[in-house]
């Protein structure tokens, strides 16, 4: 008789079925793996092998053959470890055949028999609970595992002995308990920054619509400083948002011994970052930079130093929320609704928009072209905000630090973000909180302008030659600028300052 223990199989975020079979027959003695394994599944013999003598017990001198179904579907990662011993125990009669019904189990095992921790308990928790099954886990992991329901029975062991003990009667184990991480220091503050007042108004206006910033100038001109400071007055995180970041942390192998934080994500990749880096890929088709943002901020600093392929590969995520990374054997989407923010200087040497600096490349002009042309039109064109930063001067740096700091423009972000939700719930569309998400379709319905902005809105588009693209965007920042400013409408003040980022960034 087979013996089954349900487990799953990742794709993306999503956490797939899968049925562990264990049969023992006479025959040689050999333990085989079928069913698409890849090697970490393969490896697991050993794994398996060794943490079951390490417990006190021993594999029968017979042919063992464990299928991991469906047979189609490639297996990937350690976390079929426990499933496969657990199957093995049952068939030998160590613990009770019946004993793992309506429980899906994952976990990797040392060869001391101790259960260690796996990336996408969470996920695979939620799926668990959607199947009505309970879910077995590593005791690191239990307490990520807990915030998929209240009422879910969930065994988090810490040993193969333990949970046999547990399944006997001999030893009880106590339900794990959801786990909030303790954020360390606090964030930077942006009463650090000194001058730079129209930089953070970019800031501002970028953090309550969740619109892409580009900030452009010299080297030490702060825009890292300011980059940095972003994560400071944005919202905390909603608790659907939570649970969407949180999963693909899980996927990713991010969460600290289960413990989850409302913060927003900050990823922040070296220009060095190859594509499947930024993107997601590899031959496990991992999440990448773009997905370990999302509902947070990919900061790309340097941005001509990154390979314009790798730059180019953001244009599609940016513009759907997603990202697809295609194989030869499977297809895989992650969520990859992230907020943009880059920064550059002008030029190769960073002086080239210097007054009277003469660059020895050649003319200014022609070296700031050659840089810049690294960013390619398209790309450019999906940024919202594009703001000049000039030099510091020791002026500035001598002066006190400014009296307004991050938690009253975090006020100010909030209270516009609120305003966006109430927006977007009341025309249904679900899923849409910040101006910067929201469709082309529902544009107009979203920004009212009045007839002053209107008119002023036709004749610039036509002077600047604004694709859809950037007229669409152009409206959402307007509306964001008018969020903040508590307006229902959006006026001809919001417009003018929403056509003075797209000029530039034109």
């Amino acid at each position: 008789m087979a013996i089954r223990v349900a487990t799953v199989s990742f794709e993306g975020i999503e956490a797939r079925p899968v049925d562990v079979q264990v049969q023992i027959m006479p025959g040689r003695v050999v333990f085989t793996v079928v069913g698409l394994p890849d090697k970490a599944v393969a490896e697991s013999r050993e794994r398996v092998h060794a943490a079951l003598v390490a417990s006190g017990l021993a594999l029968p001198a017979k042919r063992i053959t464990v299928n991991l179904a469906p047979a189609d579907l490639p297996k990937e990662g350690s976390h079929y470890d426990l499933p496969i011993a657990l199957a093995i125990m049952a068939a030998i009669g160590a613990i009770p055949a019946d004993a793992l019904d309506g429980y899906t189990v994952l976990g990797e095992l040392a060869l001391d028999g101790a259960v260690n921790p796996v990336a996408g308990v969470l996920p695979a928790a939620i799926a668990a609970n959607a199947r009505g099954h309970g879910l077995i886990c590593p005791q690191a992991c239990g307490p990520e595992a807990a915030w998929a329901a209240r009422d879910m029975r969930i065994l988090a062991p810490s040993s193969l002995i333990q949970l046999a003990n547990h399944v006997r009667g001999v030893q009880v184990l106590s339900p794990p308990e959801p786990s909030i991480r303790v954020d360390g220091p606090s964030l930077p503050d942006l009463r650090d920054i000194k001058g730079q007042e129209s930089a953070k108004r970019a800031l501002e206006v970028a953090a309550a619509g969740g619109h892409s910033l580009l900030m452009n100038g010299p080297p030490g001109a702060g825009k890292s400083m300011l980059a940095a400071r972003l994560p400071s007055i944005l919202p905390p995180l909603t608790p659907a948002e939570l649970l969407e970041v949180s999963m693909i942390q899980s996927v990713g192998g991010l969460l600290a011994e289960g413990a989850l934080t409302d913060r927003r994500p900050f990823r922040a990749p070296h220009h060095s970052a190859s594509m499947a880096a930024l993107v997601g890929g590899g031959i496990q088709a991992r999440p990448g930079e773009v997905s370990l943002a999302h509902r947070g901020v990919l900061f790309l600093d340097e941005l001509p130093e990154f390979q314009p392929q790798v730059l180019d590969s953001l244009r599609q995520p940016m513009e759907t929320g997603e990202v697809h990374i295609a194989r030869a054997n499977r297809r895989v989407c992650y969520p990859a609704r992230f907020q943009l923010v880059a920064a550059m200087n002008p030029c190769r040497c960073g002086r080239g928009a210097e007054p009277g600096y003469a660059c020895r490349m050649g003319p200014n002009a022609r070296c700031m072209a050659q840089y810049q042309a690294r960013i390619s039109g398209p790309l450019m064109d999906r940024v919202d905000i594009v703001v000049e930063l000039p030099a510091v001067s020791a002026a500035d740096l001598i002066l006190p630090a400014p009296a307004e700091g991050s938690a009253e423009v975090a006020a100010r972000v909030a209270a516009a973000r609120r305003r966006q939700t109430d927006r977007y719930a009341a025309l249904g569309l679900t899923g849409v909180t910040t101006n910067a998400a929201c469709p082309a379709s529902a544009v107009e319905n979203a920004v009212q302008l009045d007839p002053g902005a209107l008119a002023m809105l036709r004749d610039a588009a036509d002077r600047m030659r604004l694709t859809a693209r950037g007229y669409h965007r152009t409206l959402k920042v307007a509306r964001t600028i008018a969020d903040l400013d508590g307006d229902a409408k959006v006026g001809r003040i919001h417009l003018s300052e929403a056509l003075l980022y797209r000029t530039r960034a034109d």
